[in-house]
């Protein structure tokens, strides 16, 4: 689907951003809206309801608020979910409330970042919304089923909108140009648009830059891509970039490919994340995916973290490097980690478990079965029961790395007991 954004036939002042001046303010001129109300009929009337507008940055949440608020000739008003509470919202509803009563005039309330909101603060909206005292329109980069309480979002209708295809931002680009008097090759253009991410905003910003260049006689389409390039990486610290880059990070380490795990940890790194959480998760990842089969390998992970917590960037960079490598690359099982995981389900499923009498603490005198100490035993071993008779096996080790020796002297001293 192709969205967009931009762009708008008349361009306001030179004084603020190009991605500002040229915002539309109609629904002619807003790229890619027929599709929108192909998915979301009610798009196409003037008494929209209610609406979560969903999606990355750059893709026309808020200009797509703006042109539905001027189409209906509805009074439009923003609010900062960051920068005003409770108080502030209240006036607001007032104000608007009084225009309706007094001069039957509608109003939209635009809310960027709505997911900023409190509890309270979004119970504020919720007995107006349902009467229609105003269209609620809420902005978000994150998933709203998540980040909104279901008695709002029951009140109103959502709206995703996704990034911008290539040839979207190029139709952009090209606008704006045209509007801004500039002239750009397919090339220089095909440039501004790769490096934007799918970001209509960040597209505009090259596109900005290259105008200046432009204008100072520095330009060059070799320092155009540099500053380009330097800006074009998107990471972030909360949101799904990070989630889904330390996904692929835990993923590639698993699949033993320290090529595409450092890959990965290069994102991070580049992208300003902290070492020490990346540290911390290869701590977690040294027991759950290396377990037993390496035994190292958590020692080495525990170092890491320390070093990485001492001295810092960029020359923990370096020591996060030497451990990836040798987690991605070393022999992997998972046994301890399911093992865990099951006795945590069995417990959590089945009645309290009671300690057999000769494991007590302080065993009842007289009782026919004694503990038997097994270093006074032949290799220091004596089968015996230390669970309840129908606790179940839990740990399978991999027969892997020095697992498999775990696995075999366990299968030996419980030969015909426990099935390893």
């Amino acid at each position: 689907m192709q969205q967009g954004l931009f762009v708008s036939k008349s361009v306001e002042s030179t004084g603020s951003p190009l991605a500002h001046r040229a915002r539309p303010h109609s629904r002619q001129d807003y790229i890619g809206l027929a599709p929108l109300i192909k998915r979301y009929p009610f798009l196409s009337s003037d008494q929209f309801p209610s609406l979560l507008i969903w999606g990355p940055p750059g893709t026309g949440k808020t200009t797509l608020a703006k042109v539905l608020a001027e189409h209906s000739e509805k009074e439009f008003h923003t609010f900062s979910a960051v920068l005003s509470g409770v108080a502030e919202l209240k006036k607001l509803i007032a104000q608007v409330k009084d225009t309706k009563a007094l001069y039957g005039k509608d109003s939209v309330i635009f809310i960027d970042e709505i997911h900023r909101f409190n509890k309270a603060q979004q119970d504020a909206l919720l007995p107006h919304v349902e009467s229609g005292s105003f269209v609620l329109i809420g902005a978000t980069t994150e998933n709203p089923r998540s980040s909104v309480n279901r008695a709002l979002l029951s009140r109103m209708q959502i709206v995703e909108l996704k990034t911008h295809a290539h040839q979207n931002l190029i139709s952009i680009l090209k606008r704006a140009s045209e509007l801004e008097a500039s002239n750009f090759t397919e090339d220089e253009f095909e440039l501004m648009a790769t490096y934007s991410s799918g970001d209509a905003r960040k597209a505009l910003n090259n596109l900005e830059m290259a105008i200046s260049l432009k204008t100072t006689d520095d330009f060059t389409v070799e320092k155009l891509k540099t500053i380009i390039v330097e800006n074009a990486r998107n990471y972030d610290s909360n949101q799904d970039r990070h989630y889904d880059v330390i996904s692929a990070f835990i993923k590639s380490m698993r699949g033993s490919d320290p090529d595409a795990a450092l890959l990965w940890l290069a994102v991070m790194l580049d992208g300003g994340e902290d070492p020490v959480f990346i540290a911390r998760r290869l701590v977690i990842f040294a027991s759950e995916d290396v377990g037993n089969a390496d035994i190292q390998a958590l020692n080495m992970a525990v170092n890491g973290l320390q070093v990485v917590q001492q001295i810092g960037m960029p020359e923990a960079r370096i020591t996060l490097s030497q451990v990836v490598t040798y987690l991605a690359s070393t022999v992997k099982s998972n046994s301890s980690y399911l093992a865990i995981n099951e006795a945590l389900e069995y417990v959590s499923t089945n009645p309290t478990q009671e300690v057999p009498l000769h494991l007590r603490n302080f065993p009842p005198k007289g009782h026919p079965v004694k503990y038997r100490y097994p270093h006074n035993e032949p290799g220091h071993f004596v089968p015996q029961q230390y669970a309840p008779e129908d606790a179940p096996q839990f740990y399978r080790p991999e027969e892997i790395g020095v697992e498999k020796n775990i696995k075999d002297r366990l299968r030996k001293l419980w030969k015909g007991l426990k099935s390893y």
